[in-house]
């Protein structure tokens, strides 16, 4: 896996699409669904998405091969599928005691995005993320200066996406106003600050990642380390929305059990970390 860059899911303005905002892919990556729209779960939903970012797919639907010719359409030529995991269960009579059990299975099977299919009608294609426009929202100018003390470089530019680049070594953000609150935005903005305190020149906790349990345990890190951050500096953590976050990333950690307090040791050093670099206004200005 490339990791190009780290990335916050959220909210779109188009409350029918979730997107992971990244530096590699096209636009909003909506949350990974079935042909019929049932949303994937656990680890098919991180796979997807970190697919559909790599080859910047807009369409949040997937089909088998089947599927796509079931709607009378085709997968274009030359394209790759990606695997996703069915899992499920079965009863069986055990041979020792004659009783049924409950056996439990996984079957692996390819898909393709919608993207990759010539044909689709547009009712199965789904409803690409809306492009960000102005909703007016302000900044804070007490966050602003706390995250510009921490000698993180922010740059703003009107692309859709908020992310941290290892390679470049800044954080992106989209302008405030496109967000649908102030709150939101500087959420967003301590969850990519937690992949900066990552990297090498700082804690060198982001260096090369060989899998995605690796690219899904960082994630972990930036969830909690923004809210322990959030809450030291007046950001009310979302606790809804970054618990079923945080239980996403641990599901496809394949539920192991100690990554939660690994993640949080980590996040807590990366809070610190931001914490003791901002200092106060005082200590600035001296």
């Amino acid at each position: 896996m490339k990791a190009k860059c780290f990335t916050r899911i959220g909210k779109s303005q188009n409350d029918d699409c979730e997107f992971t905002d990244s530096g590699g892919s096209k636009g909003g990556v909506c949350f990974p669904l079935r042909s019929n729209g049932e949303p994937y779960r656990g680890i098919n939903i991180l796979m997807l998405w970190l697919e559909a970012e790599e080859k910047g797919y807009v369409s949040p639907r997937w089909f088998t091969y089947k599927q796509a010719q079931d709607a009378c359409a085709q997968v274009r030529k030359g394209e790759k599928s990606t695997t996703v995991v069915k899992y499920g269960t079965f009863e069986k009579e055990d041979r020792d005691t004659g009783e049924d059990r409950t056996f439990s299975y996984a079957k692996a099977y390819r898909v393709f995005n919608a993207d990759q299919i010539e044909g689709l009608p547009a009712e199965l294609y789904g409803k690409a993320p809306d492009a960000p426009r102005d909703l007016g929202t302000e900044a804070d100018p007490e966050l602003d200066a706390f995250f510009a003390r921490t000698g993180a470089e922010i740059v703003t530019t009107e692309e859709p996406r908020a992310y941290y680049s290892p390679a470049k070594d800044h954080i992106h953000m989209p302008p405030v106003a496109t967000f649908h609150s102030t709150k939101g935005y500087f959420g967003t903005l301590a969850h990519e600050a937690i992949h900066w305190t990552g990297g090498e020149k700082r804690l060198a906790r982001i260096k090369k990642f060989a899998n995605r349990e690796a690219y899904a345990f960082e994630e972990l890190v930036a969830e909690i380390g923004a809210c322990f951050l959030g809450a030291q500096i007046g950001i009310a953590p979302e606790i809804d929305q970054s618990a079923a976050y945080v239980e996403s990333w641990l599901q496809a950690l394949k539920d192991d059990k100690r990554a939660i307090f690994r993640a949080a040791s980590e996040a807590q050093k990366a809070a610190d970390y931001l914490l003791n670099a901002a200092g106060t206004p005082e200590e600035a200005a001296a």
